[in-house]
């Protein structure tokens, strides 16, 4: 597994950062295991979690996961419950006990909120790291211009900088592709990139027109359906063109990803060990300067916004966050 600078820190990481949202959701702890453990073996250094996911059960998993195996990996949590001060405090502080360590690698701000103070909460990082909490800080989510305004914050007070933004980027969600990204590379920025398959989108798993399978999670997912209705001819494009190369579509989806300079890893899920195979070739083959530009030709969704629009069930809009002129305090 290739290991990659994480923006200016000096660390390395691997490309593949493995998920952990569904350990203790979607599979229990002995596949857990079975899946931490074959990451592990594969050269996968980087383990990304938080707080939220099963209201702190998945942290529990994985700090027991963990014994014995803790300077493996590069781990990766995020506040749980708000932006004021004392959150950003007690958020770590429960979150090491229940991940059985000392400190986390980094710790992230997962969600702007609105009238938040990046003042008093680049200070609170600022103590969690002198306290040897937490060796690096960054965020989730954050628009460019918000992250830089932090970053001027901490450049201001000589505190920590916001080292890594995490976010979502696929063949459908591309926003990241305006400012994001090239702030990331201009900064040195580490750019994380989530739902890289679109929720099994791009995993071949959901036929366009046919039935979800039993118990498929794009049941109950706005977007699934959303991508599945207004995509589906691409889909069907991608899965073809996937199959041509001789890989899975979800191979591909990474490899296309992988592509990009701008992102340094992708957080890669799986619920159960079967799954990873095939997330795993995606880091086995590079695409070509054609390739990659035909797979982009084949989907419609070069910064419209694709996100701007308000899916069923989904409280947070990250284009729209993008345009939102009341996140901070007056």
């Amino acid at each position: 597994m290739k290991r990659v600078p994480f923006g200016n820190t000096g660390d390395s990481v691997s490309e593949f950062c493995l998920g952990t949202m569904m350990f203790g959701a979607r599979c229990d702890e002995m596949e857990s295991d079975r899946i931490l453990s074959a990451a592990l073996e594969r050269g996968v250094n980087f383990v990304d979690t938080a707080a939220m996911y099963v209201n702190g059960g998945t942290e529990e998993i994985l700090g027991r996961l963990l014994r014995g195996r803790r300077d493996r990996v590069f781990l990766t949590t995020k506040v749980h419950k708000g932006l004021e001060p004392e959150d950003i405090r007690s958020s770590i502080d429960e979150s090491l006990a229940r991940l059985q360590t000392d400190y986390v690698d980094l710790y992230l701000l997962h969600w702007p909120l609105k009238g938040m103070r990046p003042v008093e909460i680049m200070a609170a990082l600022d103590q969690v790291v002198q306290a040897g909490k937490a060796r690096y800080v960054g965020c989730s989510n954050f628009p460019a211009w918000l992250l830089a305004h932090c970053n001027a914050i901490a450049a201001e007070h000589g505190w920590p900088r916001l080292v890594n933004n995490q976010v979502a980027y696929n063949l459908f969600e591309r926003g990241i592709e305006v400012e994001i990204l090239p702030q990331a590379v201009a900064e040195g920025i580490a750019i994380t990139a989530y739902r890289p398959i679109a929720e099994g989108v791009l995993a071949g798993r959901y036929q366009v027109g046919g039935p979800f399978p039993s118990g498929a999670r794009g049941e109950s997912s706005g977007p699934v359906v959303t991508w599945l209705a207004q995509h589906g001819d691409s889909i069907e494009r991608f899965d073809r063109y996937a199959a041509e190369l001789g890989v899975a579509p979800a191979a591909l989806a990474l490899a296309w990803l992988r592509y990009s300079p701008g992102v340094t890893s992708i957080i890669v899920g799986a619920s159960r060990l079967s799954q990873l195979d095939d997330n795993f070739a995606g880091f086995e083959f590079d695409l070509t300067e054609s390739q990659y530009n035909e797979v982009t030709a084949l989907f419609d969704t070069e910064v419209k916004e694709e996100g701007l629009q308000r899916f069923p069930g989904r409280k947070n809009n990250f284009p729209r966050l993008r345009r939102n002129l009341q996140l901070l305090q007056p």
